[in-house]
C-alpha cells in the first residue's frame, strides 16, 4: 500500500496508532505475532522491520559495518541511519527486550545442565 499524500485528521491518526499498538500488545505468543505480521505486512515490509532490529542489535554487540552489510545485505547508509535511530527510547526498549531474552535463555540452559548432572554419591564414613 502506498502512503497517501493527503493528511489524516490528527485525532483520528492518534486513535489509529493507539488501536494498532493495542493489537500488537494483545498478541500472546511469538507464533501468533509471526502469523499476524506475515498476514498484515508484505514480505518486504516484514523483512525491513526484521533487518532494522538486527542491524541495531548487531551494532550494539559491536559488529562492524562491513560485517553487518555483508550478512544482512544492507547499505552503509542504512546501517548509519539505524545507528542514529538507536538512541531513541523505542529502539532501546527493543534491544533490552532481546538482551533479557538472551540472558534468560542462557540461564535456562545452565539450569538444565545443572539439573541433568547425576547426583554424586554420599560421602561414606
Amino acid at each position: 500500500m502506498k502512503a497517501s499524500s493527503r493528511k489524516l485528521n490528527e485525532s483520528l491518526k492518534r486513535q489509529l496508532k493507539k488501536t494498532f499498538a493495542q493489537v500488537l500488545v494483545d498478541i500472546k505468543s511469538p507464533e501468533e505475532m509471526d502469523q499476524f505480521l506475515s498476514d498484515f505486512l508484505t514480505i518486504n515490509e516484514y523483512e525491513i522491520f526484521a533487518k532494522r532490529l538486527a542491524v541495531s542489535y548487531w551494532l550494539k554487540k559491536g559488529r562492524s559495518y562491513d560485517n553487518i552489510k555483508k550478512n544482512l545485505k544492507v547499505s552503509s547508509a542504512t546501517v548509519a541511519a539505524i545507528q542514529n535511530e538507536m538512541k531513541k527510547e523505542g529502539f532501546q526498549k527493543a534491544l533490552k527486550t532481546i538482551e533479557a531474552e538472551e540472558w534468560s535463555n542462557q540461564w535456562a540452559e545452565k539450569i538444565k545442565k545443572f539439573t541433568r548432572r547425576p547426583a554424586s554419591p554420599p560421602n561414606s564414613l
